[in-house]
């Protein structure tokens, strides 16, 4: 689990100059954070990885969305939270649910559709869930989460607590009128909700360009005086800051804030899109960017840690998405019985 400090403010931040020549960019934050940052994005990206080799052995079946590329998103998301607040996100969500807490081994499990999984293998890759971390999802139909995530957020005004709900969706979602009606009605009650678009280029194979006649979606947010910010979602360090603002800015009870997370999907939209709509220039700017990738560097660089230090790290990561899969591969598929529980809240309402 993540473990960043979450006191952000400049008292609190270690500034640490270059170790080689001066060549290296100052870094902002301790040694600790680099570290949780990198070790988090790094779990997630190996757990992608072997969730899509799964799917070509077949192991892993229906839906399977990656969130390959977008690890700086979820790292910076969560070391600017508390674990009290709540996350309520779409169907590319293996990596959020990480950043929250949930098990790797439990969500392997999950897509293998065992009942071992994190909602004992009846959701698959698109419905995790997770009351004890506040993850409610993880929703398959597109928008279908904004105003679940607006309902969670008014759920902590009334009964005033200082928690938040993180809402997030993808730059296709923007299009849904449930986003419009959800941001009405946060506004109008100043509803304690954080917006977030993790807007990576594509609405499936779609540019924003064709779906659009506003390309900077970080103006959406001004129909309804909302704050707003764009981020480079790269960068766990950008996310990180703006996700601190917001929730300060909530937290004082002002009210929702929204943030365009400008973000990059290495992979296609799912397993089986093969992604050729994009410039091949395009994807190859996007990988020198690689959050994973440009964070290990900087600590290298930077002597935060020894390249020892990092291979640890790999071998532990390694290690531990090996025993997730282990442990996917030798739990049981769930009984039949079970089809009807967790459904209602009697069993069988219906034949009483």
């Amino acid at each position: 689990m993540n473990t960043a400090q979450k006191d952000t403010t400049t008292a609190q931040r270690s500034s640490t100059t270059a170790k080689k020549n001066g060549s290296a960019k100052e870094l902002n934050y301790s040694k600790e954070q680099y570290l949780e940052w990198y070790t988090l994005m790094l779990r997630i990206r190996r757990f992608e990885e072997r969730a899509l080799m799964a799917y070509g052995q077949q192991d892993v079946r229906g839906f399977c969305h990656v969130y390959i590329g977008q690890e700086a998103v979820a790292a910076g998301i969560e070391s600017a939270l508390t674990k009290d607040d709540g996350i309520v996100t779409a169907y590319r969500q293996h990596g959020t649910a990480i950043g929250r807490g949930v098990e790797t081994k439990k969500a392997m499990a999950e897509l293998y559709g065992k009942a071992t999984g994190i909602v004992k293998g009846k959701g698959g890759s698109m419905h995790f869930f997770s009351r004890e971390n506040n993850y409610y999802g993880g929703n398959g139909i597109v928008g279908a989460q904004i105003p679940i995530g607006t309902g969670i957020a008014y759920a902590e005004k009334y009964k005033g607590t200082k928690n938040l709900c993180v809402v997030m969706f993808g730059d296709g979602a923007a299009r849904q009128g449930a986003l419009w009606e959800s941001w009405n009605m946060a506004m109008t009650w100043k509803i304690p909700a954080l917006y977030i678009c993790e807007n990576n280029g594509y609405a499936m194979g779609t540019s924003v360009e064709r779906t659009s006649n506003v390309t900077d979606l970080s103006k959406l947010g001004a129909s309804f005086d909302m704050p707003s910010e764009s981020v480079d979602g790269m960068s766990p360090e950008a996310v990180h800051e703006a996700v601190s603002r917001a929730a300060e800015h909530i937290r004082s009870g002002k009210g929702p804030y929204y943030l365009e997370i400008k973000t990059y999907r290495y992979k296609g939209h799912s397993v089986s899109d093969p992604a050729r709509y994009r410039e091949k220039d395009e994807v190859k700017s996007y990988q020198q960017r690689d959050p994973v990738k440009v964070t290990e560097k900087a600590i290298l660089e930077n002597g935060l840690a020894t390249a020892e230090e990092i291979k640890e790290i790999k071998d532990s990561v390694k290690a531990e998405i090996a025993e997730a899969v282990k442990f996917a591969e030798e739990s049981p598929y769930p009984d039949g019985a079970d089809l009807y529980t967790d459904n209602y809240s009697t069993p069988y309402p219906f034949l009483t």
